[in-house]
């Protein structure tokens, strides 16, 4: 069934131009943030102007922009989830012309010792959402392109970090014992919500995503721990290396 997700030979019949208008090429750059705190604080700390937003029935996602070190980038506060997370991209582009998309946020370890004190920088992800599907001809793994590119910013940034394949779920409530323990089988050492799913939308439409995750939760069998998740999600120190990595890009 999941073959069946995958159409190039016919067009969409809902056109992003029918809620927007033509594109727009505002900026070339733009951060994906996931955590309110980092969001409001880029509001508080620098000069921002409001380039546009996405609406929805259930509430508009302002798109802003801010100078840094001189360039304009955006950034928006994304839902969480692969399928909304991605389409937002997609709108994104068409609204401000991004094609340059920096992400970061939260996962869960699979294997502490190797994710303890580091970064985590996806090489694949396990497509165990549906929206990738959509994007990507029916395969278990997406590759993560940019990956060596952002392991090389880490290098030259000092930030201690680990390169390895992810898992990205659409339940975070139905990562079972035999389902985390197939991934970790296969090498992957996080778990997370959105990464394959944008990853195949930025493929499919050109664009370029560079992504780093920080671990909150660990998941081990009767001993699920969540001690570290809030600063995972919230810790300005993500920011920070966003801001570098669009400096590099």
């Amino acid at each position: 069934m999941l073959n069946d997700f995958y159409d190039i030979e016919s067009e969409p019949i809902v056109n992003v131009e029918a809620f927007y208008g033509p594109q727009k090429h505002l900026v070339d750059k733009c951060i994906v943030i996931f955590s309110k705190v980092i969001y409001d604080h880029l509001l508080q700390k620098f000069e921002c102007t409001k380039l546009d937003e996405i609406s929805a029935c259930n509430g508009a996602i302002p798109i802003w922009s801010f100078d840094n070190k001189g360039e304009k980038v955006a950034f928006y506060l994304s839902p969480i989830g692969s399928a909304i997370a991605g389409g937002t991209v997609a709108e994104v582009n068409h609204i401000i012309g991004a094609t340059k998309f920096v992400m970061f946020g939260s996962c869960g370890s699979l294997d502490s010792e190797k994710t303890a004190g580091k970064f985590i920088i996806p090489t694949e992800s396990y497509r165990g959402e549906g929206l990738s599907y959509y994007f990507a001809e029916a395969k278990d793994y997406i590759k993560i392109k940019n990956s060596d590119r952002v392991a090389n910013i880490f290098q030259e940034l000092k930030v201690p970090f680990v390169q390895g394949r992810i898992w990205t779920t659409d339940s975070m409530i139905r990562e079972t014992v035999n389902l985390v323990n197939k991934r970790k089988q296969e090498g992957c050492i996080a778990v997370e919500m959105e990464v394959a799913g944008v990853q195949a939308v930025c493929d499919f439409y050109g664009f370029d995503l560079y992504d780093f995750l920080a671990a909150g939760d660990v998941l081990v069998e009767d001993d699920y721990c969540i001690d570290d998740l809030e600063d995972a999600n919230h810790n300005l120190d993500k920011l920070q290396i966003a801001l570098r990595i669009l400096e590099r890009i």
